[in-house]
């Protein structure tokens, strides 16, 4: 009984202690920071969502965007530039660390936060509009390049706008694609404070005034807060990593081969299982990004071409149209995309190869299937070799695979227990020649 009342005293205390530690860290203050680099799509839009919503729910004081990005998609950047605004807690973007940049859409995010920060060696800008350029040489219309770049720039004058911030550079950035150091940003007032790492940035944020949606006013009370950090989950790390052409366009190859195994060789399942999974990847991926409709039919036309080749054996005609449809499609997949999505040539010319080189193969073993002399029954013993049982004088007995055979020689008698060669077949008489 005792031990029993010790027991329950024991837990009793236990919760107490955990209760005054859920109570004293509810009271700590704290930030949480999640970190954004590469291209800007959707895989982030999802990360930078959840980071916002676990800020919120969880009372942190601010949740901190470290941003490092070339650009990206304008939808994606326009959806997380909308989680910002709608915020319910002050978002600052910091870009960072030293060698980061904010570049086209990454203008757009850091202008857009409640607070903009850089660190020491960093620059933001260039955000003039270079999608819809084809292959980021070629120009699109006049008015359609003066439409897109005017939406750009009131968009860009609209967030700088409402957090007081500069917006002539801001259009400049646009128009001209201007960009700044971090020092210049500062005094160009593009940009809040510099900041050389999280703890001094968490440390200088203590006591600023941050508006939010609704003109609510929010005082930060960062003085010893704890850094939380919200790192990427597995699956949008691995989503995130598939988004990008390369991948993609890797993806997609590998399906190809892979169902093209399974139809040449039935059976072995592991290369088709692969392929199906490389292909629904692929597609995922290639969703993800802003592709050319040309491009995927064209390679899906080289897929059919391959396939007709394996199934009807059309000596290369299939294969060599397959191969141009390929290298066409592979060329124009992100036609009309930034420069940012596109597939490098090599991997291209890689995977053409192996491709071509597979088909090669395949056709190879095609020809020499027919090339070779159809034989079956009776046909198939002619070249074999057949021991003397009767002599043949000329005509007499052989024996073969377990068979009696009347066979005529025709080389001159020949003894019992001799082989002989059968060179035609007449009928149930073999013609036989003296093996030499």
């Amino acid at each position: 009984m005792i031990k029993i009342r010790r027991t329950i005293l024991a837990l009793v205390i236990g919760l107490l202690a955990l209760s005054i530690a859920a109570g004293v860290r509810s009271q700590t203050p704290h930030v949480d920071v999640i970190t954004v680099k590469g291209t800007i799509n959707p895989v982030l839009v999802d990360y930078v969502k959840r980071g916002i919503e676990t800020a919120e729910d969880d009372g942190a004081q601010a949740l901190i965007v470290k941003l490092d990005t070339p650009g990206g998609l304008d939808t994606a950047m326009r959806d997380i530039v909308q989680q910002i605004v709608n915020a319910r807690v002050p978002v600052v973007v910091y870009v960072s660390p030293s060698g980061a940049r904010a570049a086209s859409a990454g203008v757009f995010i850091t202008i857009a936060a409640h607070v903009a920060v850089m660190a020491p060696n960093t620059a933001i800008g260039a955000a003039h509009p270079v999608a819809l350029s084809g292959d980021g040489e070629a120009q699109m219309s006049s008015t359609m390049e003066e439409k897109v770049i005017n939406d750009a720039a009131a968009y860009i004058r609209s967030l700088a706008e409402a957090h007081g911030r500069n917006m002539e550079w801001a259009e400049n950035a646009v128009r001209e694609s201007v960009s700044a150091t971090e020092r210049e940003a500062l005094e160009l007032n593009v940009i809040d404070m510099i900041a050389p790492d999280l703890p001094t940035l968490v440390a200088q944020l203590d006591g600023r005034q941050v508006t939010l949606l609704n003109n609510l006013v929010v005082t930060l009370e960062t003085s010893g807060a704890v850094i939380n950090d919200i790192p990427m989950k597995t699956i949008e790390n691995f989503l995130y990593a598939i988004a990008d052409p390369n991948i993609a366009y890797l993806l997609l190859s590998v399906a190809t081969l892979g169902i093209m195994v399974e139809i040449f060789n039935p059976g072995l399942i592991f290369p088709g299982v692969v392929g199906a999974i490389s292909l629904l990847l692929a597609f995922y991926s290639l969703g993800m990004l802003p592709v050319n409709y040309a491009g995927i039919l064209l390679i899906v036309l080289a897929i059919g071409l391959f396939i007709g080749e394996l199934l009807t054996t059309t000596f290369g005609v299939f294969t060599a149209g397959g191969v141009v449809a390929l290298v066409i499609g592979s060329l124009i997949l992100f036609q009309g995309a930034s420069p940012l999505f596109r597939v490098d040539p090599w991997l291209i010319a890689g995977v053409t190869i192996i491709i071509a080189g597979a088909m090669t193969f395949v056709i190879q073993r095609a020809i020499s299937a027919h090339r070779r002399q159809a034989r079956t029954g009776r046909e198939e013993l002619i070249g074999k070799t057949a021991t003397v049982k009767v002599a043949l004088d000329p005509e007499g007995t052989v024996f073969l695979k377990g068979e009696r055979w009347t066979a005529i020689s025709d080389d001159g008698t020949i003894k019992p227990g001799e082989e002989v060669t059968i060179k035609s077949i007449d009928g149930l008489v073999l013609h036989v020649t003296r093996k030499p």
